[in-house]
């Protein structure tokens, strides 16, 4: 067992496997130490503001356009200029910090690879070390997988995407490192030791320190981030404002405070994200108690829907504004082998949203796969030419209100295929992640954890809405949620795939069932690896 040297306070309690030692140094994790010191109070205060909120929404608080910060929004302000390396982002792949997947997305000619520690990933103590490992050697371009007799190899092409990384939100602990006896912020292990190993080498190498910020509910969240961001350039010795960060806009308290959140980053900057499948769980967990709140079948809510549209246009407006990158959502789509006209039907729908978000004027979008970067390419291409990004179209003639922002349609239909869906990807899902998985191909879509959670809280929230009725009138209740559980988990299995099915089928009749709700999934399950 290889033994660390570790800063006055720290305990480390995951096991230190053979190359740990390269990320666990004294120097990294001093400045982790650092970092919780000086900003671990205002997270725990950021975690209980979100509690309270959560409150007010329950007993009728709506979401609105915030009167404190007019000046901002009305101000001509925009954020820093971006580097050269971030000017051009039209298709963006992303997936968990695995070997593999890391070579193949930096090989797969897309402009940007966003590496993730965060949905897409079990944040399992040897995915997270591993995951550092696996991006030391791809920044210095000496990963590569040797398969052997017989086996393929994989290894760097001369030209591969650019880099940004997306650390955990504020809502995860790192709960194998404690600091003064108190588990660090999983958001600041993950910054931390990436930046203090890499970022003088990335700058070097033309590129720099580029992160994805999840789950953000608000301006001061960002506030915060923009901080840490100050304090660690001073303590690795970067010039202040190398740092880059996108917001992914995943929450709808957020989507109230696009321009606050980007004016608070504006040294680091690299614009938003439209996270949709966050963003509608988002809108699922807000407003769960609300006797008028209710959606339809997860497939129904598209981007084309009132609220989804009217979120993706005040994005990209708001952008644009500020001089910022404005970047597409995730379409789950992937190619599916051995069946063509099912693989047609995906690569339409791909190209149709692809198509969308660059005629609207967004400057790139998110795919899930190698095998649809060309797609989603040519749809950009077509629309910018040669021109790196279109931030240039401005999208003054759009106007969105806060009531459009909250117009919940549709409602219906919500059909027993529906929740059987739901409650199949939910029990295959986490039986995935509790396997080590956080990105899982499901009847043809790549889940993550963003998925699985509208999964569990659209059942949940049907059986408490008097709305949550089948086509038939049949009301979702619990018990049929239970009896269509008994019914999913085999075919789960059935399914040939690996995970833990029997433990998520219960953890998922817990959490949709159960009175209280939980607000991340990922927390309780978090504490089963």
């Amino acid at each position: 067992m290889t033994t660390l040297q570790l800063p006055a306070g720290m305990q480390i309690t995951g096991a230190i496997e053979p190359g740990f030692e390269q990320i666990l140094t004294l120097p990294a994790l001093e400045l982790v130490a650092k970092l919780h010191r000086s900003f671990e109070a205002r997270r725990q205060e950021l975690l209980k503001v979100r509690v309270e909120r959560a409150k007010r929404l329950d007993a009728g608080e709506r979401p609105d356009f915030l009167a404190e910060t007019q000046h901002i929004r009305d101000g001509n302000w925009t954020i820093a200029p971006l580097p050269k390396a971030l000017e051009r982002r039209r298709v963006e792949i992303t997936g968990p910090v695995e070997r593999k997947m890391i070579i193949n997305a930096y090989n797969s000619g897309a402009d940007s690879y966003m590496t993730d520690f965060e949905d897409s990933n079990t944040p399992n103590w040897g995915n997270q070390i591993r995951g550092q490992i696996n991006l030391y050697e791809a920044i210095r371009k000496t990963i590569k997988i040797d398969g052997g007799a017989g086996g393929k190899s994989y290894q760097l092409n001369d030209k591969v995407a650019t880099l940004q990384v997306r650390p955990r939100g504020w809502h995860l602990d790192e709960k194998h490192v404690l600091v003064d006896g108190q588990r660090v912020s999983g958001g600041i292990f993950d910054f931390a030791l990436f930046l203090f190993h890499n970022a003088k080498e990335q700058i070097a190498r033309g590129a720099g320190p580029f992160f994805y910020l999840p789950k953000m509910e608000s301006h001061i969240e960002a506030r915060l981030w923009n901080d840490i961001f100050v304090a660690a350039q001073k303590e690795v010795g970067l010039p202040q404002g190398t740092i880059k960060a996108t917001v992914l806009v995943e929450t709808i308290l957020a989507a109230f405070e696009m321009d606050e959140i980007l004016y608070e980053l504006r040294e680091h900057s690299a614009g938003l994200n439209a996270g949709r499948w966050d963003y509608i769980f988002s809108c699922i967990k807000k407003f769960k108690v609300d006797k008028d709140f209710c959606l339809a079948d997860r497939g129904k809510i598209t981007m084309n829907v009132p609220f989804m549209r009217a979120y993706a246009l005040l994005l990209l407006k708001t952008c644009h504004k500020r001089n910022a990158p404005a970047i597409g959502g995730m379409s789950a789509l992937i190619p599916i082998k051995n069946d063509p006209e099912k693989n047609a039907v995906a690569m339409a729908g791909i190209i149709a949203d692809k198509k969308r978000d660059a005629t609207d004027g967004y400057d790139g979008g998110w795919v899930a796969h190698p095998g649809l970067v060309e797609s989603a390419m040519t749809e950009f291409v077509a629309v910018l030419g040669d021109k790196p990004n279109q931030i240039d179209k401005k999208r003054d003639d759009v106007n969105v209100t806060g009531a459009q922002l909250m117009d919940f349609q549709p409602e219906t239909p919500i059909t027993e295929a529906g929740v059987r869906n739901n409650i199949n990807v939910g029990i295959h899902y986490l039986g995935a992640w509790l396997s080590g998985n956080g990105c899982v191909p499901i009847h043809n879509l790549m889940e993550d954890a963003a998925t699985a959670e509208i999964s569990r809280s659209q059942v949940w929230q049907w059986i408490r809405s008097p709305k949550g009725k089948l086509e038939d009138g049949t009301k979702v209740t619990a018990e049929l949620v239970r009896k269509l559980i008994a019914e999913e988990l085999p075919k789960v299995k059935a399914s040939g795939a690996e995970g833990q099915f029997d433990k998520a089928a219960a953890i998922f009749e817990k959490m949709s069932t159960q009175e209280s709700f939980e607000e991340f999934l990922t927390l309780p399950l978090y504490e089963e690896v």
